[in-house]
């Protein structure tokens, strides 16, 4: 089915059973008063940010999306999200987890054969090197939270794409398993693509679809996310947010491209990685982190994951105690509270956070390499303020997404 008509259909059937969220616009503009001055002088090509208050919500559109053309920003403009890929990943894990057919400490080795035997490479002095093999069961939990010993990415990783895919998520599995990891599984930290791409093929064997197809048909299609793919079309690509080079005190330079994001975007030699390889847009992304923030269920009222699930596997770490804070994809805290956001940055300056309890939400988009990044502090202080603000929002429509 051609997937805008599904996303209709699914959202034409959930407005049938519950209302969809109305959202009241602020009248604030805390955020575009901080950070405009930045785009003004040029240092800040373009930006978006979307802060959400429990109904209430302000939304500033600021700069370009092409400094060049002087092309306006706006909320369906294309982005690489790059490393915000993962949550994804962690959702789709979430959804199998759910249906009881996988397990979380469910061997790596039961999903994928090739990880059944690991070595650990350990140094001695600058040159020496011994193989010894792992103790430790690699688990799933493991690759999803950093700490399965996987590196960031692949040696030569950039001739083959880099975050753009030149090989399919089982090669990029099988190319891990046949390298030496780094260290014993579950006891230290290494923030890795690899291992999020691994957890994406665990996905493909349970479900005997290709991840993005599941990714797809459980997630972006049922949120109305139609503008999401791991192949932007040369349409969106002609208005997406380009990437810039900042300098200090000066104007950001347009760049053509990055190693770690080769063009073509979308030929036929493009795979899709889970570790960071979605393109989307605001509008879009603002879906998939209100579904987390109203625990489970989007804003078109349709019911992704369960409320436990996201409060328990999504929204806290499953890192072991003094090993960083991550949980499925997702940055999380180790102990949850009324004050606990969870989300995922990427490395174009991406990010987005959310608190459950408060039904908060706070996302920014730029596409920007390199520092200094003054606006960063302004920023986030206009976020302090607009959360702290008293704001009117008694119009707003009662639902959050507590619906069982």
């Amino acid at each position: 089915m051609n997937k805008l008509i599904f996303s209709l259909a699914i959202a034409a059937v959930a407005a049938l059973n519950c209302a969809a969220e109305c959202v009241k616009p602020s009248g604030t503009t805390f955020v575009k008063d901080a950070v405009q001055k930045y785009a003004d002088s040029g240092e800040l090509p373009g930006a978006i940010s979307i802060l959400y208050n429990n109904g209430v919500q302000e939304v500033a559109c600021i700069g370009y999306s092409d400094v060049r053309t002087k092309r306006k920003i706006t909320l369906d403009d294309v982005f690489m999200q790059c490393s915000q890929t993962k949550g994804f990943c962690g959702v789709t894990i979430a959804i199998l987890v759910e249906e009881g057919k996988i397990s979380l400490d469910d061997p790596v080795s039961k999903y994928l054969p090739e990880f059944k035997n690991l070595w650990i490479c350990e140094k001695k002095g600058d040159k020496e090197r011994t193989l010894k093999k792992a103790e430790n069961v690699l688990t799933v939990r493991m690759v999803m939270n950093h700490t399965g010993g996987f590196p960031f990415e692949l040696p030569g990783h950039h001739a083959m794409g880099g975050w753009s895919r030149r090989m399919p998520l089982r090669s990029v599995a099988a190319t891990a398993a046949a390298q030496p990891i780094l260290f014993e599984p579950g006891t230290k930290v290494q923030y890795s693509n690899v291992g999020i791409d691994i957890g994406a093929a665990i996905v493909e064997v349970v479900t005997g679809k290709r991840w993005e197809d599941f990714l797809d048909e459980r997630v972006l299609c049922p949120l109305g996310m139609t503008s999401s793919s791991f192949w932007p079309t040369d349409k969106q690509l002609e208005t997406k947010i380009e990437l810039n080079t900042i300098k200090a005190n000066a104007p950001a330079e347009w760049r053509y491209s990055d190693e770690a994001m080769n063009r073509p975007y979308n030929d036929r030699f493009v795979f899709s990685s889970a570790g960071a390889g979605l393109w989307t847009t605001a509008r879009d992304q603002l879906k998939f982190y209100k579904m987390l923030m109203n625990l489970g269920v989007g804003d078109n009222g349709v019911r992704i994951l369960k409320e436990e699930t996201v409060k328990n596997l999504l929204a806290v770490s499953s890192r072991p105690k003094n090993l960083g804070n991550y949980s499925l994809g997702l940055t999380a805290p180790q102990v949850d509270s009324e004050d606990a956001w969870f989300g995922h940055g990427g490395a174009w300056g991406t990010s987005c956070s959310v608190n459950w309890h408060k039904k908060q939400l706070k996302l920014w988009v730029v596409q920007i390499c390199g520092n200094p990044r003054p606006w960063n502090k302004p920023k986030s202080e206009a976020e302090e303020k607009f959360f702290k603000a008293t704001i009117d929002n008694r119009d707003a429509d009662a639902y959050t997404g507590r619906m069982k």
